[in-house]
């Protein structure tokens, strides 16, 4: 894999991408459930036929909408307020959690049941509120099994991929199963059992949202467990939490997305569960939260507008088939990249959303291979963004001070021909010590990162540029004969 570079941050990314290579379990498991994935989705997409052509549509949606963010999101606001529904805006993750703790508080909430969400990951929701002592229970299958474990997701879309049934039999039972076996119908039915209980007893339901329609107000929410309509209906209040780019504008445009989403995801021609939702219960429903509330969170989104390189990362639809194909997220799995959004689309997402040193060097835990893109089903050009990110990183100064060096040295060497033919012959003559069956084997500095999984070819006793003269000869008096 492309090995992360040293200091600061990269040294906790570099010890878990270690310890993630030796864990064979980890490795097999990611291994086998992304090729799973990305199998059945090439064999859905390939019986769907004109796939180019809907990941175009798709494409054209979203660049449409984020470009005309503003006028989008605030039709959006007033149809939710139209509707009797609470909107929150928030600059950043404590504004969001502020306007979530005030209407837990407002309610007197003690338990909250939630579905999966990355945005209420990204703002790590969970660990403050239980931190004010409130009860939060996950009720996405993974995301329950990784709570358990009090561990972080480690796919978009399947967060438990790193457990096999053997530890999730274990955390079951420290839950208070008993006598569990590891076949799959029976920790599914302890799950259910133990969850409904949650659904009933709950104050509040918190959801993500798959999709904010700008037409309607209507919410969207793609799930496979029909977890997310209990979280959305059995408690009073519901509050949901969105990132501010999850906007389209019309049902119509739904249309592409409920084809993309699921094909690209888990390879399903359709989802198991398209939940929408159109404001709070009216007096005529039978059921559904009485009140609603929709934080609608920044944090970082709003600067990515406007910038050529960059605004596309806001039309991504949180499939994660950017990480099925990637083969660095294949061989360390998620949380290695010690962020909220692994894979490739964490690598440029997370220091975009950050800033700073902080995950300064996820964009070079990539091979540039452009898997990326040709799995993306919007088509954002990822491969391009890393290495913009990466520029961005030399430019402001993140690089280390020996890079800096050794590529200046570089650009020396290189901007003079008698320069560049000094710098061979040197390397000719003391490579020596380090050459073993014509590779350069030392672990040395950087070439311990790079012979680790590479050959370096040592160099050749005549050059190109010294053995040309001969092989033109060679040449002139074949064409004479």
């Amino acid at each position: 894999m492309t090995q992360l570079r040293q200091g600061g941050h990269a040294t906790t990314v570099i010890n878990r991408a270690e310890n993630a290579m030796q864990d064979e379990f980890l490795r097999t498991a990611v291994r086998f459930t992304t090729d799973r994935l990305r199998n059945k989705k090439q064999a859905v997409t390939e019986t769907f036929g004109q796939w180019e052509a809907w990941r175009k549509r798709g494409e054209a949606i979203r660049a449409h909408t984020i470009a005309n963010l503003d006028a989008y999101l605030g039709s959006f606001i007033d149809k939710l307020e139209t509707l009797g529904v609470h909107v929150h805006l928030a600059q950043d993750a404590p504004e969001a959690m502020r306007a979530v703790r005030k209407i837990v508080q407002d309610k007197n909430a003690k338990k909250i049941v939630k579905s999966k969400s990355m945005v209420t990951e990204e703002i790590h929701l969970n660990h403050h509120l239980e931190a004010d002592g409130i009860q939060i229970v996950e009720t996405d299958l993974g995301e329950y099994i990784i709570q358990l474990a009090h561990e972080t997701p480690s796919h978009i879309i399947i967060p438990a991929i790193h457990k096999n049934r053997a530890q999730i039999r274990d955390l079951f039972e420290a839950a208070g199963a008993t006598n569990l076996s590891t076949e799959t119908s029976a920790l599914t039915a302890f799950a259910r059992q133990k969850l409904r209980e949650e659904f009933l007893s709950a104050d509040i339901g918190i959801t993500g949202c798959n999709f904010g329609i700008a037409e309607t107000g209507s919410l969207v929410l793609f799930t496979n467990e029909g977890n997310a309509d209990m979280v959305m209906n059995l408690p009073q209040t519901h509050i949901v939490v969105m990132g501010m780019e999850r906007i389209l504008p019309s049902l119509s445009d739904l249309e592409v997305m409920a084809h993309l989403l699921p094909k690209s995801a888990t390879g399903q021609n359709v989802i198991t569960y398209m939940s929408m939702i159109t404001g709070q219960r009216r007096a005529l429903d039978h059921d559904g939260a009485k009140e609603m509330h929709v934080v609608i969170l920044d944090n970082g989104r709003s600067k990515q507008l406007g910038d050529p390189q960059f605004q596309a990362i806001l039309h991504c639809i949180r499939c994660g088939a950017c990480l099925n194909v990637c083969p660095v997220y294949r061989q360390i799995g998620g949380h290695a990249y010690g962020s909220v959004y692994p894979g490739p689309i964490g690598a440029v997402l997370s220091p975009l959303l950050a800033g700073g040193e902080e995950y300064s060097d996820l964009p070079y835990a990539s091979s540039l291979c452009g898997a990326c893109y040709e799995a993306c089903p919007v088509r954002i050009p990822l491969h391009d963004m890393l290495v913009h990110q990466r520029q961005r990183q030399v430019a402001s100064g993140h690089g280390k001070p020996l890079e800096r060096m050794a590529f200046n040295g570089y650009r020396q060497m290189f901007a003079k021909p008698g320069r560049y033919h000094f710098a061979l012959r040197m390397a000719r003559t003391f490579q020596g010590p380090l050459v073993k069956d014509g590779k350069i084997r030392a672990k040395i500095g950087p070439l311990a990162g790079w012979t680790a999984s590479r050959d370096f070819p040592s160099v050749a006793k005549k050059s190109f540029r010294d053995l040309w003269p001969t092989l033109q000869q060679g040449g002139d008096s074949h064409r004479q004969n």
